[in-house]
């Protein structure tokens, strides 16, 4: 089974830019590829998939334990030529162990290859190639790609790699090819009209300047060890309908989670707040999922018959799932990027606004304060925020706890809602799936 982690020194280095140039070639050599984001992040999957027109999936170790991040890793990638997974930070980045690019290399036994930013270095690369091969040992690093590497100093960094016993994996040149950032890392790949040619370009840049051959050899290596989580179906007779949130404005999804909601039973219906004037009519659930409902408050705003047809449907008892964005947008007011405040759909009655910085960022434990649709009261599950918005009205059926012992309350929930800030990985913890589904059953049932 090959496989490989395109991983980083930090943020910033290029890791998405040289992994879309990857898969872009092997793709264009006729390659089946699987593509997958080490960590939490949902934006650099949808570059993935805009190259390579099939989903792109996350492995985390710090939601996931080492069978069912294996299992998945397998599962997903098995009728691929190889799997490649971008990393997350930089290489050793985590929490507390878990959650790393480096993790998920030791428990799936999958070899990195480390990208490099060479500007404004030549002689400190090779410092910095032996930091990172010497900090952890075993490292599960293989070899290097140079980013943004002068032609100059091509020998100079094939040589480093010699000495140091890694495999030169090809440099990627400095380009005008970029892709653009803003308050939550980067646009998202159907934002940009021209992406197509820019992910061809930089194919284009790595057949030329990368070893694909090269990183397809260190790939190889024996399909590793895993057991299936267990999955316990809870529907019978005719699948209860799950209506997803699925537009520019709420695009922050998961395909793991969908993937789960099928294996439960589940059909999946997709629409768009932006677009549609009401959620499909059949629905036995609906999952508002995050995005950036700010950039499009005006519009989601002025679709009054989609906010009125929500807050009725929840307010009928329709099981319910809102994350961050979704959340927001259940507010009575939420505020666009220049504070101008909307009125959402008058669930959540408060306001959703805008903050100068990230709020709680990272990784948290959630531990449930009373019963509710996703888990009875003192059950723990871990979830993930990333939002530089706030809110009068954060919710406090769940308690949050960072690994620094830091705590808040946090979400709305009761028996047919969850509505809060963080957001959840159904893996994770399938017991949170299958509550929902069984709520949606009883739901369709009822009506």
């Amino acid at each position: 089974m090959k496989r490989v982690i395109i991983a980083g020194t930090r943020s910033g280095c290029g890791k998405t830019t040289v992994t879309c140039a990857v898969l872009a070639a092997l793709k264009a050599r006729g390659a089946s590829v699987s593509a997958f984001k080490c960590g939490p992040d949902y934006i650099d999957p949808m570059f993935h998939r805009e190259v390579i027109g099939v989903p792109s999936r996350n492995l985390d170790s710090f939601f996931c334990g080492d069978d069912t991040l294996r299992y998945l890793l397998c599962e997903n990638s098995k009728n691929s030529d190889i799997a490649v997974i971008e990393g997350v930070m930089g290489y050793y980045d985590g929490a507390d162990g878990r959650g790393s690019a480096y993790s998920l290399s030791q428990i799936t036994d999958t070899p990195a290859v480390i990208v490099l930013d060479c500007k404004g270095m030549s002689e400190s690369i090779g410092a910095v190639m032996k930091g990172f091969l010497g900090y952890r040992k075993p490292s599960g690093i293989a070899g290097f790609i140079f980013n943004r590497l002068p032609g100059k100093l091509v020998p100079l960094a094939k040589r480093l790699c010699e000495e140091l016993g890694a495999v030169y994996c090809g440099c990627l040149p400095k380009t005008g090819i970029t892709i653009e950032s803003r308050h939550l890392g980067l646009v998202t790949a159907e934002e940009i009209p021209d992406i197509k040619e820019r992910l061809k370009a930089l194919g284009e840049l790595a057949e030329q300047h990368i070893d694909l051959d090269g990183i397809m050899r260190l790939s190889e290596r024996e399909c590793p060890a895993r057991t299936a989580p267990a999955i316990n179906a809870v529907t019978c007779g005719k699948p209860p309908v799950i209506a997803v949130a699925r537009d520019r404005a709420f695009c922050f999804i998961y395909e793991d989670n969908i993937d789960l909601l099928k294996l439960l039973g589940c059909e999946i219906r997709y629409f768009s707040p932006l677009a549609d004037s009401r959620v499909p009519d059949e629905a036995d659930g609906l999952i508002l999922p995050g995005g950036y409902p700010e950039l499009y408050a005006q519009r989601l705003s002025a679709n009054a018959e989609m906010t009125a047809d929500i807050r009725g449907r929840i307010n009928a008892g329709l099981p319910t799932i809102a994350e961050c964005g979704g959340f927001m947008y259940l507010h009575d007011t939420f505020t666009d990027m220049e504070g101008n405040e909307f009125p959402g759909a008058g669930v959540i009655h408060g306001k959703a606004y805008r903050t100068e910085k990230l709020q709680r960022f990272g990784y948290v434990t959630l531990t449930a304060k009373r019963d509710s649709l996703l888990c009875a009261a003192g059950e723990k599950f871990p979830a993930h925020e990333f939002h530089c918005f706030d809110s009068t009205a954060c919710g406090s059926g769940m308690t949050a706890q960072k690994n620094d012992g830091r705590t808040w309350d946090c979400a709305h929930t009761n028996t047919s809602l969850y509505a809060g800030f963080p957001h959840l990985y159904f893996y994770a913890d399938t017991n949170i799936a299958e509550s929902f589904v069984s709520a949606c059953m009883d739901f369709k049932d009822k009506t």
